[in-house]
């Protein structure tokens, strides 16, 4: 099922309420594997003290817990701060294979005040999986729990 607008609504009203983060992302997570069907949806919180990123609230497999700064896609879109659609991952340098499974992958940053504080990462088993019309939803939703993060 493609994701639409109505995605947007749906997790806004998830997450307007509420200022947790961790049960945003909770939120977010489920709802979008739920709607779609991707092999892995969660976040890496940025953990500054140790210059990494700590797995978050996330549905799927067991995940890499940490990711160093210069290693994946993730890491990538923290340096950035930037969104990054890779169709294969398998071609991407220095990926991060914590499922053996994912062909493919977005990763989408959540800023506080300009400053990356953590990543949406979404994987796939399907090769080119992310069109732009998912990108620009799942940006839209990053912007909402951006609105609302605390800390």
């Amino acid at each position: 099922m493609p994701l639409t607008s109505n995605t947007i609504a749906q997790i806004h009203a998830l997450i307007s309420s509420e200022s947790n983060n961790v049960a945003n992302m909770a939120n977010i997570s489920a709802h979008l594997m739920a709607e779609t069907g991707w092999h892995w949806v969660g976040f890496y919180i940025i953990d500054e003290m140790n210059d990494e990123l700590v797995l978050g609230p996330f549905q799927g497999p067991v995940a890499c817990t940490r990711l160093k700064r210069g290693k994946g896609v993730c890491a990538k879109s923290w340096e950035t701060n930037s969104t990054l659609v890779v169709p294969n991952v398998h071609e991407f340098e220095g990926h991060v294979a914590c499922s053996s499974l994912s062909n493919s992958e977005i990763v989408i940053p959540v800023r506080k005040n300009g400053r990356v504080v953590a990543v949406l990462d979404i994987d796939s088993i399907e090769f080119d999986d992310f069109s732009s019309e998912q990108q620009n939803v799942l940006e839209s939703i990053v912007k909402n729990l951006e609105e609302r993060w605390v800390g």
